[in-house]
Formats: structure tokens, C-alpha cells, sequence
């Protein structure tokens, strides 16, 4: 196989932390005198939400993904250090001109019910995905496979889709033209295989945990719906002897106090996004980690609605709050003031991505109310219409709206009302832009500024903006089949400043994750652009 971009390696790596874990004597006295071995090895970490969808085709959110990336395995996975590798494939060739990879499975993968995984099972999944009658939101990230596009868009045969099963274990994929990382886009959960005949035969096989199969390092087995998903390790899966945790229970609680008072009572093992409150006392606690993740927290512009049919109007928002004081005062997580789409993470030839762009907007309140103002001229506005800001439930996401919301009265004169909806409701509301303006975050699959950009295209399901602009779309599909490095990242730049010229949203922050884990566990990996790894973690003490 030819050497992969040595950038795009680099690039790709994760931050990966361990915990501390106890000699084997302080082991010993804290268990009662038993050893490792003798530790029940169960773990309760808080999801905080309902996942919309545990089905690989349809999840489009991180806390499905979450719980997909424990139940199943693709062609790659991750190591500890969130480096790809080679997964349920035991081998991969490539073609000379880099566009057709040809996959060797394991004999040894198998199915949670003990079957063999197959080429037929990946060539199956894939398709499906692609699939109009599907609906998946995250087809788009096949296109890059030889007629994919087409196929999924109704303008194409399924027959001239470069996806082809040989034979059980051989499994061939062509593409469009050589893409560096396909290996890192193959760890995403859009790619992982099914089971045909078990979807097939229910259409809603990935509802419920009962008869549900996969073939990852976990299985699920219990799914008691908005309380709590249960995973137990798969012992069909090839790699059974590095698992370590019997069984994983993921608790859907929402509300920051209570999860945070029942990591302190015990009762869970890891919690995240803590309580704005808590976090400057618990920094020098042992058990709290802070960890960088690859994602921007913004606002959607519904640019199909008023007053965020005015492009004046949009970037007026976005200059009219203070994120300096929102990620110091409120979030106060270690978050960086955003104001641009590509989070810092990526490097390229030319240095970071996001330190060769710059900003492309400042805090300016005087120029903001400005802009209102000839906004409200340009539509014949002698008031601005009525402003809802909608978010998801979630105590932290309250207290931003909250901050938000008082900023643009200080800044702007600007009054707008507050709207929450739970994680599933929310999702299908701002999926049919039923709304004016939205928070939504956006992590990416892997650490590259075009996974970010592709949030916006045109034709993404998951823009729902409403903004579509050609010069985007061609600039990031030229970016896309771009060959010679610094030229992709300079159409890259290009492609976002066309998108912060017309600002279909504005950055709030790019993220950083905060997690309480118990001093119990050990070897829990943590990447930049997924929540905690549970496939290493072992429980050490009682």
C-alpha cells in the first residue's frame, strides 16, 4: 500500500491521555484485599440525551455515535492515540493511481450472533446508505466513491457505483480520484456494515436492543428508551482479549447539577460538560480532565426567514456579542473565541489552518448597530422583526443563550426571546428550518478543514440554514480532487471566506471537552474529535 500523506498522519493524531492508576498494594487496600482480577468490571457513564438513532446509517448526532463507535467496527478503527487502522480488514492494497483500494477481511470477524462479517455485509450497508429510499443525512460522505453521488441524488444506477463484494472476505471500493484520508473518513460509523437479512427483515431492527446484532468490541443489549442504553462486551469480537469492561451503562441525564451530584455520589463512573459552577473547583481534582475537541459551538441563521434574510443583519448579530466573556465567565471550560468555521487542530504546509486565516470578523458594537440599521433599511423594517433563539435542552446551553440574549440587548438594543426542545425534537424542528436562529455544534469526523466547510454545502442534509452558495460548492469541490497539498488548503481558505462573507451562522467558540472519570478506571482513551473510548478502560479498584 503507498505511503499516506505524511500531513495528513500528522494531522489525524489524537490527544490520548491515561489515568492514573493505582500501585498494586494501594489496589489491593482500596478493593478490601482483592486484586484487579477480582473488580467487577462495569462502568455508568451519562450520555446526558435520548440518541435519536442507533443505526449507523441514520445517526447524524455524537451521543448515537458514541454508542455506535462501542457496538460496532469498520474496515478501520482507531488506536489508543486515535491514529486509524486497519479493523474488521485484515489488509488493503492500493491501485497505482491511488483511486481503487481493494479490502482483505479477517476470517476471524463475526457477527454479535456468532456469524462471520462478509464483504457482502459492508457492500449491503454502503449501499443502503446511499439509498434515496434511505434518507440518510450522511450519504454525502460516500460521494467521494465512484458514482455515489449520482446514484444517491437519482441522477445514477446503483450497477455503476464503485462498490464491489468478490467474494466473502475481498471487497473492492473505487473513487473519484485519490483521497488521502480515506483511511481516517472509513473510522466514521456511516461506513460500518449491517447486518442484511436482520434489517431486511424488521425496518425497525435498530430501535429497540432486543434482537439487535453488531459486530463491534460491545454489543448492545438493553435500550429502556430517554433512561438509559446498556452494553455488554462481545464475546464473538476478534479482539474480545483487549476489552476489558463487562459490561457499560450509558445514563441519560440531562441536567448538569443532578449528573454532576451523582458523579460525586458514585453513581456515575464519567460525566462531561460539567456544571459551569463546578468547573474552576474541580480543576485541581485528579479525576478532572480537559481535554481539546475538534468542533465549533455557533448559531444557525434560518436564512429563509426574517429579520436572517439580510446579510447585514446576520453579521450584526455576529459582531454583537462579547465571546471573550462568554468562554471566561460562562462556559469557563478553556473554550477559544471563535470567529471563523475551522476550529484550530489542523495543520497544513503553511503552519495551523486557522492561524494562517485569521479571524474574518471582530467584536465591533458601534459598526454592528450600523449594519443593523441598513439592514432594517434594505428590507423597509422600521422595527426588527420578532427574534426566537432556539437551543437544545441543556443547563449549560441556557446559561450561553442567557448570556447571548442580554448581550445583544446591552450591545444592539436588540430584544430576543428564548426557546428550548429536547435533543430529538430539536433536531427534526431545525431539520425542517423551523426556526430563526438555532445553536448547533459541529465536530469533525477527522482533523480536516473539509469536514468542517462540508457542514455548509448546498446539497448537505445537515445545513439547515437554508443557504446555498455555488461558488462555495465548486470551490469545495475543487478542494476536494485537488492533489497537490497546498493548493487544496489554499481553496480550502478560499471556501471559507465565502462562507464568513455571507455568514449563514455565527461562531460562538470552538470547543473544549471537560470530564470528571473516576480514579477507578484506567486506560480510558480520549480522542479530539470523539467522546471517551471505553474499548481499552479497565476498572481497578472497587
Amino acid at each position: 500500500m503507498k505511503k499516506k500523506w505524511l500531513v495528513l498522519l500528522t494531522i489525524v493524531m489524537a490527544v490520548s491521555s491515561i489515568l492514573a492508576a493505582c500501585s498494586s498494594s494501594s489496589t489491593d487496600k482500596e478493593s478490601g484485599g482483592k486484586n484487579s482480577a477480582d473488580v467487577k468490571q462495569e462502568m455508568v457513564v451519562n450520555i446526558k440525551t435520548e440518541p435519536p438513532a442507533i443505526d449507523p446509517a441514520m445517526a447524524t448526532d455524537v451521543p448515537s455515535g458514541w454508542v455506535l463507535d462501542h457496538i460496532f467496527e469498520g474496515l478501520y478503527t482507531r488506536d489508543k492515540d486515535g491514529n486509524p487502522v486497519l479493523g474488521v480488514a485484515e489488509d488493503v492494497n492500493q491501485s497505482d493511481d491511488g483511486k481503487t483500494y481493494t479490502f482483505t477481511l479477517r476470517e476471524d470477524a463475526k457477527w454479535s450472533d456468532g456469524t462471520p462479517v462478509t464483504a457482502y455485509d459492508f457492500e449491503y450497508a454502503w449501499e443502503r446508505v446511499l439509498s434515496p429510499d434511505t434518507g440518510s443525512a450522511f450519504a454525502f460522505y460516500l460521494y467521494y466513491i465512484k458514482g455515489a453521488e449520482d446514484y444517491n441524488k437519482g441522477n445514477g444506477s446503483l450497477e455503476d457505483v464503485g462498490i464491489t463484494a468478490k467474494d466473502d472476505r475481498t471487497f473492492v471500493v473505487e473513487l473519484n480520484s485519490p483521497l488521502g484520508y480515506f483511511d481516517s473518513l472509513l473510522t466514521l460509523w456511516t461506513f460500518y456494515p449491517v447486518k442484511k437479512e436482520l434489517v431486511e427483515a424488521n425496518k425497525n431492527w435498530a430501535a429497540e436492543a432486543e434482537g439487535y446484532i453488531s459486530n463491534g468490541p460491545f454489543k448492545m443489549t438493553e435500550w429502556k428508551h430517554d433512561s438509559q442504553v446498556v452494553i455488554e462486551k462481545n464475546k464473538e469480537y476478534y479482539a474480545q482479549d483487549v476489552v476489558n469492561l463487562e459490561k457499560v451503562t450509558f445514563k441519560m441525564v440531562g441536567e448538569a447539577t443532578t449528573f454532576y451530584q451523582m458523579f460525586k455520589t458514585k453513581e456515575l463512573d464519567l460525566v462531561m460538560t460539567l456544571p459551569t459552577d463546578s468547573i474552576d473547583a474541580e480543576r485541581k481534582n485528579p479525576e478532572y480532565k480537559e481535554v481539546p475537541y475538534y468542533g465549533t459551538y455557533m448559531y444557525m441563521f434560518n436564512v429563509e426567514k426574517e429579520p436572517f434574510n439580510n446579510a447585514k443583519v446576520r453579521r450584526a448579530f455576529a459582531m454583537g456579542i462579547d465571546r471573550d466573556a462568554l468562554t471566561k465567565s460562562i462556559t469557563k471550560a478553556g473554550e477559544t473565541p471563535a470567529y471563523a468555521m475551522v476550529p484550530t487542530g489542523a495543520q497544513t504546509p503553511d503552519g495551523e489552518f486557522r492561524e494562517a486565516g485569521g479571524d474574518y470578523f471582530e467584536e465591533n458594537y458601534e459598526e454592528a448597530k450600523k449594519l443593523l440599521a441598513e439592514g432594517m433599511a434594505e428590507e423597509g423594517w422600521t422595527e426588527l422583526p420578532e427574534v426566537t433563539l432556539l437551543y437544545n435542552t441543556d443547563e449549560n446551553h441556557k446559561k450561553t443563550a442567557e448570556a447571548v440574549q442580554e448581550m445583544l440587548k446591552k450591545n444592539l438594543g436588540v430584544d430576543i426571546k428564548l426557546g428550548n426542545q429536547e435533543w430529538g425534537t430539536y433536531l427534526d424542528t431545525t431539520k425542517q428550518h423551523n426556526y430563526q436562529m438555532a445553536r448547533m455544534g459541529w465536530i469533525g469526523i477527522f482533523v480536516d478543514p473539509v469536514v468542517n466547510l462540508d457542514y455548509y454545502l448546498g446539497d448537505s442534509p445537515n445545513n439547515r440554514t437554508g443557504w446555498v452558495n455555488e461558488e462555495f460548492d465548486s470551490v469545495m469541490a475543487q478542494a476536494k480532487v485537488e492533489q497537490d497539498t497546498k493548493k487544496r488548503y489554499d481553496l480550502l481558505h478560499d471556501a471559507e471566506e465565502i462562507l464568513m462573507t455571507d455568514m449563514p451562522f455565527m461562531p460562538v467558540y470552538f470547543y473544549t471537552n471537560n470530564y470528571l472519570v473516576s480514579e477507578k478506571f484506567e486506560d480510558v482513551a480520549y480522542y479530539v474529535n470523539r467522546y471517551p473510548t471505553l474499548k481499552w478502560a479497565k476498572k481497578v479498584s472497587e
